[in-house]
């Protein structure tokens, strides 16, 4: 059964310096953390906040050109962790057909935000998740590291 994600908020880990995704499962409020790049990060912070840029990220391009080949996103799901690394898909819709394609949960997660559908992941995901690495990355976490937005 797949579980219903929610965005909380993008955080910079303070030991690696790189962006963690904070999502939150609607059913029983457990977070999964996902480690992204900076520009990654970014777009998805974009995203949460409403900022829009004078030109199309690549975000913003690949979801339009998706409208004009006539494909709608559906919902994003986060399928599997291997050595560390998360994996998704994205569902499309065209013509009454439902079909997928491979993405880094990064991309997919940015153009859910931007496309306003839902995000999934595994039961087995949901198990697989950071467990102890987790609970010592979030005690060293302090509050100036939330910044000052959450979604």
């Amino acid at each position: 059964m797949d579980i219903k994600l929610s965005v909380q908020g993008v955080l910079t880990d303070p030991k690696t310096e790189t962006q963690v995704v904070l999502l939150r499962a609607e059913d029983n409020k457990e977070v999964l953390p996902i480690w992204v790049g900076a520009v990654e990060g970014n777009a998805i912070k974009f995203a949460l906040e409403g900022i829009l840029s004078g030109r199309p990220m690549t975000h913003d391009l690949l979801k339009s050109m998706l409208e004009h080949l006539g494909l709608r996103i559906q919902k994003v799901i986060i399928t599997e962790i291997k050595n560390n690394t998360y994996y998704a898909l994205i569902y499309l819709e065209s013509g009454g057909s439902l079909f997928s394609i491979d993405s880094r949960p990064s991309d997919a997660i940015a153009l859910a935000l931007r496309s306003h559908v839902p995000i999934y992941t595994t039961d087995e995901v949901f198990k697989q998740r950071a467990g102890d690495s987790l609970d010592a990355w979030l005690a060293r976490l302090s509050p100036k590291d939330f910044g000052e937005h959450t979604a």
